[in-house]
């Protein structure tokens, strides 16, 4: 407030003769007579010129500026109008005001810089009239409006000058940046039209707020309005005293602080302890021997002396120093050095792992285009199969074989972003991702990286950690990957990610296209026995305590183990069997018991009890609609059986066994397909109308489903409805269509290992599926008969004999009654 004041340093003049400048006697209004009848309207920015008032303008537009040198050769009276909006360069009627100041110029300075300025005083409020020209400035004819303070001094009036003086008063004393001379010119103010005009101009308001009140015409009115804005604004500078107070205080308690924390420091060095700077100074010289990125240096160092600037006490500290000692701590550009000896890593590789011969290769090739390129993005290998197969435990063989370190991350049931991704260092208790912890457990920029059960990652209302871990396993871009915590960018393109999965389906589409699949299928009965003989056995005698001398495991009880008391793809639960037995012989040898040293199948069924599973073998072709199928599971192969039966009724079909929508369908198809080409296979119509049909898989309680028994189901409806015997010893898999076609199915190995369990000789599948067959090791199909085709009919050809079961249905038809 009070700005204008200022103005006895732009004129030179003293006190006095400012306080004469802002007399009313000098700023008398002007009667209608003595103004020009066009008068010149100059718009100005910032602020409203109000009568009586004297204020130095600044005009630096071409228009302004020929407006004033004009009037300043002439009477000198100009209209003063504030502008709407201050960033308009050139005003038009609409972009000013309608009511203004008709003005008079004291004085004309052209400044050095080139601008001019003018030293104007208000005269009389006016009215822009009508607008006569625009070119080359503004010109109008105007209305002068009167001032409506009674002339003679009433209670109100003063009343309203007192209250006015006091609120003006009680701003010079909060506001020290007024000079005193301002105190001066309110005492010597006593006509209440001028002292409204005066406050207004130095009110520290709005443009807009300023002109209302000029726009005002009852004085009382104004005067009332100008009050309200004058306490508030005393309300204001009495707040910001308060806070000024306030921070003065805290600024006080700071240097107290301060004082303190520098005795404790000359104490703590006289007891040799190590205090705040002595903790950054070591964090520093830490980081000085670091070999990190020049701009993750930088960033150190600038959060150290963020630090060094902190309060010990204060709650920030303990987070920043953590954060720095992160930092100093993650391996930047650290590496183990590969060991590129390939017949030493394929030696570890097959001594750790029976089989798993693709992904041996896989690892030696990789680490051959290590050797040779000495330098390579890490791949990103994704270890697909059922439990039990291996695929963690690899992990650690190949970091052994690479003379890298191990690190293992757990992602089944993540459903938190910042799991992967970590938490932003504003948030409390923040923490780096998974991934940057372990990274920072590993020691070195270049682990083997298990991500475990990748398949199993869940999301919620906290993000998609599937989501994150996208920039983690592209290679691409896996180079400068974003922590939240960490706030600079870590390069994981060294590092060796393997993922393991149960299942694809479940992994999201984009995190899967990242990946390089290699499947694990299950180990055959040979296999679980040579890995039971060289990792198990061993490991479970150790486990428990036993020494190689104290027990020796019979293959047959091997054979017994794996057929009767596991069900599964993999050797978990193998192992856990083999550990019943070894803490039965822990336990004799304890209890001085006599116990037989050598474990054959026999002892297996006293020890673990009657066999849990039966084994799945073939049953015979004496009964019609019988036929073996081969199915995939998560566990492995399985063969099942389809059963079909006929009974008289009016062509009903029922489906049980708990079947889904896939092998309904392949039902529903193989019925088409029959019924179009019944005269083909010699059967009546008649039977598909006069007799109901019901296919039923065995083991109703497990829900069944997939592509795989299309033709097994044909091969069971053609059986019962021609009552024709199924070749013995037979399984099939493999889709149909409507036209009769047999399409390729998947987990060829898995079946063909199930059909060997199960005493099949012959298998009957898609030619398509000969690719499938060449993949698997000879010694897996060794024995077995392997028939291909295309066609529906060349499936029924090899499955169904001329001879006819020993018990056929006699079908007998009733003939349609004619209406």
């Amino acid at each position: 407030m009070f700005n204008q004041l200022l103005l006895s340093d732009l004129v030179q003049e003293d006190q006095e003769e400012l306080i004469q400048m802002i007399n009313p006697e000098e700023g008398e209004e002007l009667k209608k007579e003595d103004l020009p009848e066009e008068l010149a309207i100059l718009p100005i920015r910032n602020t409203v010129l109000f009568p009586g008032v004297v204020i130095p303008i600044t005009v630096g537009r071409q228009k302004s500026i020929k407006l004033v040198k004009k009037a300043y050769k002439g009477d000198r009276i100009i209209g003063v109008v504030a502008q709407k909006n201050v960033k308009t360069e050139d005003p038009a009627l609409e972009d000013i005001y309608n009511i203004g100041t008709v003005a008079k110029i004291i004085k004309m300075l052209v400044l050095p810089d080139g601008n001019t300025t003018i030293i104007i005083q208000g005269k009389s409020r006016f009215e822009i009239d009508t607008v006569l020209e625009e070119e080359p400035f503004l010109t109008a004819k105007i209305n002068l409006l009167e001032n409506s303070f009674p002339k003679k001094s009433t209670k109100e009036t003063k009343a309203i000058v007192q209250s006015l003086k006091d609120a003006a008063g009680k701003i010079l004393k909060l506001n020290p940046e007024i000079p005193q001379e301002a105190q001066v010119a309110l005492d010597n103010i006593s006509d209440p039209g001028f002292l409204t005009h005066f406050l207004s101009s130095n009110l520290n308001a709005e443009v807009a707020d300023k002109q209302k009140l000029l726009e005002i015409n009852d004085g009382m009115t104004r005067a009332t309005l100008l009050l309200e804005q004058m306490l508030k604004e005393i309300q204001l500078l009495e707040l910001k005293h308060d806070i000024q107070k306030k921070v003065h205080t805290d600024i006080d308690a700071q240097q107290r602080d301060y004082y303190l924390r520098q005795q404790l420091k000359v104490l703590q060095d006289e007891l040799g302890q190590d205090g705040p700077d002595q903790e950054i100074d070591q964090l520093r010289a830490r980081g000085d021997e670091k070999k990190w990125p020049q701009e993750v240096k930088k960033h150190f160092n600038k959060e150290l002396d963020k630090i060094s600037r902190m309060n010990p006490a204060s709650a920030e500290y303990p987070v920043a120093m953590n954060y720095a000692e992160l930092l100093v701590d993650l391996p930047w550009d650290e590496f183990t050095e590969d060991n590129f000896d390939l017949k030493r890593a394929k030696k570890i590789l097959d001594k750790d792992h029976f089989g798993m011969e693709k992904v041996k290769d896989r690892i030696i090739e990789y680490l051959a285009v290590l050797k040779l390129k000495q330098n390579m993005k890490g791949p990103i290998l994704c270890l697909y199969g059922p439990p039990g197969v291996g695929k963690t435990s690899l992990g650690k063989s190949i970091a052994s074989a690479l003379n890298r370190q191990y690190v293992r991350m757990s992602l089944g049931g993540v459903h938190d972003e910042a799991e992967i991704r970590g938490h932003r260092k504003t948030y409390i208790g923040a923490l780096p991702g998974k991934i940057i912890q372990n990274i920072k457990k590993a020691k070195s920029s270049n682990p083997v990286f298990i991500l475990d059960e990748i398949d199993k990652v869940s999301s919620d209302f906290r993000g998609d950690p599937a989501s994150a871990l996208l920039e983690v396993l592209d290679p691409e871009q896996n180079s400068t990957f974003a922590d939240n915590y960490l706030e600079v960018d870590y390069d994981l393109s060294k590092v060796l990610f393997i993922a393991t999965a149960n299942s694809l389906e479940t992994i999201h589409p984009a995190l899967r296209d990242r990946m390089e699949i290699i499947s694990l299928s299950g180990y055959t009965q040979e296999e679980k026995t040579e890995i039971a003989k060289k990792h198990l056995v061993p490991k479970q005698k150790k486990e428990h305590g036993l020494k190689s001398t104290d027990v020796k495991f019979h293959k047959k009880a091997l054979t017994k183990i794996i057929d009767g008391y596991t069900r599964e793809s993999g050797v978990r639960n193998l192992e856990r069997q083999i550990g019943s037995v070894a803490r039965h012989v822990a336990k004799s040898i304890a209890m001085e018991e006599e116990f037989d040293k050598t474990i054959t199948d026999k002892e297996v069924v006293e020890i673990l009890g009657s066999e849990r599973f039966d084994k799945e073998l073939y049953q015979g072709n004496d009964i019609a609609g019988v036929v073996t199928g081969l199915a995939w599971t998560q566990v492995g192969g399985e063969i099942l059986f389809i059963e079909s039966s006929l009974s008289k009724g009016k062509g009903k079909l029922t489906l049980s066994g708990q079947l889904g929508d896939v092998m309904k369908e392949s039902a529903m198809a193989a019925i088409s397909y029959l019924k179009a080409n019944a005269d083909d296979l010699g059967l009546d119509h008649k039977v598909f109308d006069q007799y109901d049909l019901h296919v039923h898989v065995p083991a109703g309680a497990v829900p069944k489903d997939g592509p795989s028994a299309g033709i097994t189901m044909l091969t069971s409806l053609a059986s019962i409805y021609t009552q024709r015997k199924v070749k013995s010893k037979l399984a099939m898999t493999g889709e149909i269509t409507l036209r009769g076609k047999v399409l390729p199915v998947g987990g060829i190995k898995e079946k063909v290992l199930a059909a060997r369990r199960a005493g099949i000789n012959e298998i009957i599948l898609s030619s398509t599926n000969k690719r499938d067959i060449k993949e698997i090791d000879d010694r897996y199909v060794k024995g077995l008969t392997i028939h291909y085709v295309d066609t529906v009919d060349e499936v029924l050809n090899l499955a169904l004999l001329k001879e006819k079961v020993k018990k056929p249905i006699k079908f007998t038809f009733t003939e349609a009654k004619e209406n």
